[in-house]
């Protein structure tokens, strides 16, 4: 019989799948909006919602819900508009540009264009290469640092075993033929691992090439130097970084961007317009076509200026412990794989691992392992192949695996009960009868509502097969 646990029950040095874990904080390192919020379970009654989930997209922390009601009477359209809440929103936006510049250890004189997410960042910069020039990548990227590169010169490179046999990978590949580009991930989506990006840039620019970092989930997580590390590019997402309304950044050097394809065609990037002829603006403006989304910009630089307030050594103590309590949790169940890419992630220099575990249980499609985890536990996780589909099929895993991710909002009883969770299926098996409706396993008549207000009830529609997550 599987033990269970509560928030107000601390683990018993008796459960001996415990014993040796660290001791983790009972409570988040900073609050974050919905972090007590209650979830219906399909055998009846309620519990804490455990989000797991934020690697696809963070909670909002309740000091930027707080900003944003604090600006949000004052939004207007920027630029141009002589109104007192026009100029206040455009003195918000255009700080955030300098706020974003400063948190990431950015050139003084590094654009700061504000995008969607991530996707539409490297998408952005796809358009502002030299013509011709070539773009390297590694196999294991999201997609959002995969597909856009495919229109132009590419070559794709199968990562190695190790961190040290990755960098001579890429090495042999700079020295074959002249790269314009060097696209990798900071941290990867599906295993959390760290790469050297310090390291790759060195590489790069040895070989005569720029170096483009996907930040998505690097930064939520770790300090970014972009300078200092001498990278060129670095794209991220506000939805990963503990802020609402969709907002992205792609920063970097400024030629290429004052000289690449607007990205956006329309009022607010032009000089002059004619009837059958333009003038494009250069810096931002270029690609910031349209009305910008003006909150998004706000709440993301005050995430920033948030997480750039931690102590450091605090926040990485509290991740990495988390971590380690999750890992060595889930290692204990029989049936239980974590995986991982890198077999010297833990060892090499500047690397290790983000608030990211992916793990299977043998026996079980991992769709059925999550919908078990939040119908009858409560957790939220997530399962496929999390838009790295070369990735998942090289670690063997071509139908997808779980991922746990975590954050500043995290606590020990959510490890706890994702282990629970895991603990009881293997054990036990489910509770519940599933089936499969649309794709997605969900709980047979299942009676659980949404809120009056919400527009769905559970298991009503399907998932596409890749959620885009930057």
């Amino acid at each position: 019989m599987s033990t269970t646990l509560t928030e107000n029950s601390p683990v018993s040095a008796q459960d001996s799948y415990f014993t040796g874990l660290p001791e983790l904080s009972a409570s988040p390192l900073v609050p974050v909006v919905g972090g007590e919020l209650s979830a219906p379970l399909v055998q009846g009654g309620e519990r804490r919602y455990v989000n797991l989930d934020y690697a696809a997209s963070a909670p909002a922390l309740e000091q930027v819900a707080d900003y944003l009601q604090q600006i949000l009477p004052y939004y207007a359209s920027v630029h141009r508009g002589a109104g007192y809440a026009s100029q206040i929103s455009t003195s918000v936006y255009e700080n955030a540009r300098t706020i974003v510049r400063q948190a990431v250890g950015g050139r003084a004189d590094d654009a700061v264009i504000f995008t969607r997410n991530t996707t539409d960042a490297l998408n952005l910069l796809s358009h502002c290469l030299p013509e011709g020039g070539e773009v390297l990548y590694l196999d294991i990227e999201h997609h959002a640092n995969l597909l856009p590169w495919q229109a132009l010169p590419h070559r794709s490179v199968l990562a190695g075993s190790t961190i040290a046999e990755t960098l001579e990978v890429l090495e042999r590949e700079l020295s074959i033929s002249s790269v314009a580009l060097l696209a990798v991930t900071g941290a990867s989506n599906v295993t959390g691992e760290v790469l050297p990006v310090a390291e790759l840039a060195r590489l790069a620019h040895r070989y005569g090439a720029r170096i483009v970092i996907d930040a998505a989930q690097l930064i939520p997580h770790r300090r970014l130097e972009i300078a200092a590390w001498e990278v060129d590019y670095v794209a991220f997402s506000g939805h990963k970084l503990y802020a609402p309304f969709g907002s992205g950044v792609l920063l970097g050097r400024p030629d290429w961007l004052d000289a690449g394809t607007p990205h956006l065609a329309g009022g607010g990037a032009v000089r002059e317009v004619k009837l059958e002829s333009v003038s494009w603006a250069e810096g931002p403006a270029r690609h910031e076509g349209g009305t910008p989304n003006v909150l998004g910009a706000a709440t993301l630089a005050r995430a920033l200026q948030v997480i750039g307030s931690l102590e450091e050594s605090s926040w990485q103590h509290h991740e990495e412990q988390l971590r380690e309590y999750l890992v060595t949790g889930l290692e204990t169940i029989d049936g239980v794989s974590v995986h991982r890419l890198f077999e010297d992630s833990v060892q090499y220099p500047q690397t290790g691992s983000i608030g990211v575990v992916n793990f299977s249980v043998e026996g079980y499609d991992a769709g059925l392992v999550a919908a078990v985890l939040s119908a009858e536990f409560a957790v939220g996780v997530r399962d496929g192949r999390f838009c790295a589909h070369p990735l998942l099929r090289r670690l063997g895993l071509p139908t997808g695996s779980l991922r746990a991710s975590f954050g500043l909002g995290s606590r020990r009883a959510d490890a706890e009960r994702l282990i629970e969770g895991v603990r009881s299926l293997v054990a036990d098996g489910p509770r519940w009868d599933y089936v499969v409706d649309a794709g997605r396993w969900i709980p047979a008549n299942d009676a659980r509502s949404f809120p009056d207000w919400a527009p769905n009830t559970p298991g009503t529609a399907g998932a596409a097969p890749c959620i885009a997550e930057s």
